[in-house]
């Protein structure tokens, strides 16, 4: 095992150096990029580490920065960490309430990108479950007309996306409300979003520490089988949208046929799919008929 010279380490490049080393040594999958990103918010420049390899790190800099390192080897994600996640290259603050973004519900922004190309119409949008309220402003920081509507259960989740939208200079044009699900907004609207919790309850003891520790519960359990929160969506659906509207919604692998046999029992259409870049089916498509 590489010995540890973080206790001793008193510039950046030393102190980096030493802290790749010790993570490395505990099996993380990216030492360098997580020891970059965790000195860098110890050091308050945020990734703007080149160049500073002999620069000094003050002894109070040195005993926060292990206090990171030593979050990181207990499982706690870096973005949990810093506080905040990139998604749609926007920045994003979390809280303990909130889901934090993953890379694969940007499948959804794509899906909706692609399908209404133009960009300067007026939409309404609505996200369903919006926690950080990433879904729903990342479509508005693409269509400019558009206004949109963010519904969260926990109030927590709804500072935060307020906090978020203002942060972005979105908030003139995002409203952000309590309600579970769709119990107090009324459609129609052009654009619904959401990627409402889809593990079963039984597969969250098998998740990885990083998402069933840190990740809040309401935001993962689906119910028995994943997908009570698509009985409840597709129930709402018909009076969210109107005739030419679309709902996008993420879910869970293998999981697109039993969803379809939801959506079409509420009198709805699939019109299609789309996929993660890892090539599973990670959307659905939904219109009125």
């Amino acid at each position: 095992m590489p010995q540890d010279h973080s206790d001793t380490a008193t510039t950046v490049g030393a102190l980096l150096q030493a802290a790749t080393q010790r993570l490395a040594a505990e099996g993380n999958d990216n030492p360098r990029l997580d020891a970059r990103l965790l000195l860098a918010h110890t050091l308050g420049v945020e990734g703007r580490l080149h160049g500073r390899d002999d620069d000094p790190v003050s002894a109070e800099q040195r005993t926060r920065y292990a206090a990171f390192l030593a979050r990181r080897i207990d499982g706690e994600p870096v973005s949990r960490i810093l506080g905040s996640r990139e998604f749609w290259s926007l920045e994003f603050d979390l809280s303990p309430a909130t889901l934090d973004p993953r890379p694969d519900s940007e499948t959804l922004i794509d899906a909706l990108l692609e399908l209404h190309p133009e960009r300067d119409h007026a939409y309404r949008i609505l996200d369903l479950g919006t926690g950080t309220g990433c879904l729903l402003l990342a479509a508005l920081s693409e269509f400019p007309n558009a206004e949109g509507l963010g519904v969260d259960i926990d109030a927590d989740c709804i500072a935060i996306a307020r906090q978020n939208a203002e942060k972005l200079c979105l908030s003139r044009r995002a409203r952000m409300i309590r309600s579970r699900w769709a119990d107090n907004v009324n459609g129609p609207f052009d654009i619904v979003l959401s990627n409402p919790p889809y593990i079963p309850t039984s597969d969250i003891a098998d998740l990885q520490p990083e998402v069933k520790v840190h990740d809040p519960m309401q935001a993962l359990d689906g119910g028995p089988d994943g997908l009570d929160a698509y009985r409840n969506i597709a129930e709402c659906l018909p009076s969210l949208l109107g005739e030419d509207s679309v709902a996008v919604l993420e879910f869970g692998e293998g999981q697109g046929p039993d969803i379809s046999r939801i959506v079409e029992a509420s009198g709805l259409i699939v019109d299609g799919f789309r996929s993660d870049l890892a090539g599973i089916e990670r959307c659905i498509l939904i219109r009125r008929t």
